[in-house]
């Protein structure tokens, strides 16, 4: 594919989305910005919200990981479906109550000042590398399709993308996305479904006959009941409802568009219908990957290294112009609905949570620009170091890390929303920091202490369990004087 053709679908798209940008920020305030003024219709919020919970993770790392651990990851996303029914059963309620604007104001008023700036604190950690990885795929394929041909390095691409993603939300923010995000959420499934229809065209097989190359092959076994594997089928299902409630429900990125729905009954709507679409999206790109495999072993490609790269090698190399086209536009529209909506979502919750601008005086619109400019950089900074040091899958890291970072959102909500004691208010942060810690030691020495065992996924519920433990504690030292 012709770096000019690249660059030509490039800037139609962005243009696409500027022009979004431009009807959705008229008369753009920070009400319009942080909650877009609570007037989204639920339809679209479930729609667009696939895309962004896709993002280039799934739409690259998924149908790669293929290879290496079969279909084993649905066992994960099964779990997700509990852990969105538990956000839409109890967290929406609890959030559309008490009128937040960020869901870390809950443990203001459930622990203190101290814990507020933990949650705060651990989300912008949480959400800066996560977003931080994923727009790294994106950047990664545009390096491969475009920029390498003029010689231009990683970290100007990386440079490039991150600037275009600030260009159309720094005015509009979440209303802007919400509206962006759904012309993203098609183009990423569109690319998916040209992808499987190419794949089959190519390999002259029947409709009929699809289904059972997929159902045959020893790619789509799900179920691991090994139970040292880290992708055992209780792990990950424990996993996926925990690390959903802890990445989607507690996290400020996901609830802050399900808090722009008009009310408590629309935004459970909107999740519920999010997670059966976003459930069958998993299936198709997972069905995806068992192509690819078949594909390339069938025409005698050399399968690469790193299990990311086949996807991308095979649609800009291998399908011809149009599936190159259409994947383009998905990674894309997936690491741009990803990246827009964390962007907004990590300068929502620094100027709410941390610098409380409804109360400073002075320019607020101009002191969150200043924040939006100053987390774009900072994620500028995390991607190229990542690059670096990148030498697994990124599907496998992003929720690894998530285990580590998440862990004391986790149990500090799982504590105030199952307990009503309450705890040493200063101390909370100390214990948000001890809890991973011991986390990460854990894990590194698991083998080695419990008889083979490795952690997965659920690293998340033991960082949390610590987390409780400690909260506990506090209790007591309260109870007692000490």
């Amino acid at each position: 594919m012709s770096p000019i053709l690249v660059f030509s679908i490039i800037a139609g798209y962005f243009l696409m989305l500027m022009a979004i940008s431009h009807f959705t920020s008229r008369k753009a305030d920070n009400a319009t910005y942080f909650t877009a003024n609570r007037q989204s219709p639920w339809f679209l919020v479930a729609y667009e919200m696939v895309g962004a919970s896709l993002s280039g993770v799934t739409f690259i790392s998924v149908p790669g990981e293929v290879g290496n651990s079969n279909w084993t990851y649905l066992q994960f996303v099964m779990g997700n479906l509990v852990g969105y029914a538990v956000i839409a059963l109890v967290l929406i309620p609890l959030f559309y109550k008490l009128r937040l604007i960020s869901i870390y104001e809950y443990l203001k008023d459930r622990f203190g000042q101290r814990s507020y700036y933990a949650g705060a604190s651990f989300f912008l950690i949480s959400q800066t590398i996560g977003a931080s990885f994923r727009l790294f795929l994106a950047a990664l394929v545009l390096q491969i399709a475009f920029f390498d041909a003029f010689g231009i390095p990683f970290w100007a691409t990386v440079l490039i993308t991150i600037g275009l993603i600030w260009l159309y939300t720094f005015r509009g923010g979440i209303k802007t996305i919400v509206w962006t995000d759904t012309l993203q959420t098609t183009f990423l499934l569109l690319a998916v479904l040209i992808s499987i229809f190419v794949i089959v065209d190519h390999m002259e097989l029947e409709a009929t006959q699809v289904f059972s190359v997929v159902s045959e092959s020893s790619m789509s076994d799900v179920f691991d009941w090994d139970w040292r594997s880290n992708s055992n089928f209780f792990k990950s299902f424990l996993a996926g409802i925990f690390i959903t409630i802890a990445m989607n429900g507690l996290d400020q990125n996901v609830m802050q568009k399900n808090l722009t729905c008009k009310n408590q009954k629309d935004a459970q709507k909107n999740i519920f219908w999010f997670s059966i679409t976003f459930f069958i999206s998993t299936v198709l790109f997972l069905a995806l990957g068992v192509l690819l495999y078949k594909y390339a072993m069938d025409q005698g490609i050399a399968i690469p290294e790193r299990s990311d790269d086949l996807y991308p090698l095979l649609a800009l190399n291998h399908f011809g112009i149009l599936a190159g086209i259409v994947f383009l536009l998905g990674i894309i529209a997936a690491a741009f609905s990803s990246a827009d909506s964390a962007l907004t979502a990590l300068t929502t919750s620094f100027c709410v949570d941390i610098l409380d601008i409804e109360k400073r005086k002075g320019n607020q619109k101009k002191t969150r620009m200043l924040v939006h400019i100053g987390f774009t950089i900072l994620m500028f900074f995390v991607i190229v170091i990542f690059n670096a040091v990148n030498d697994s899958s990124v599907v496998s890291a992003v929720f690894k890390v998530a285990g580590f970072t998440y862990g004391p959102l986790l149990g500090l909500f799982v504590y105030g929303l199952l307990t009503s004691n309450p705890v040493k208010d200063k101390w909370v942060p100390l214990v948000c920091l001890i809890s991973p810690i011991i986390s990460v030691i854990l894990d590194w020495n698991s083998a080695e202490w419990f008889n083979g065992y490795q952690f997965g996924f659920e690293i998340l519920l033991v960082n949390a369990a610590i987390t409780i433990i400690g909260l506990f504690a506090l209790y007591r030292a309260r109870s007692i004087n000490i």
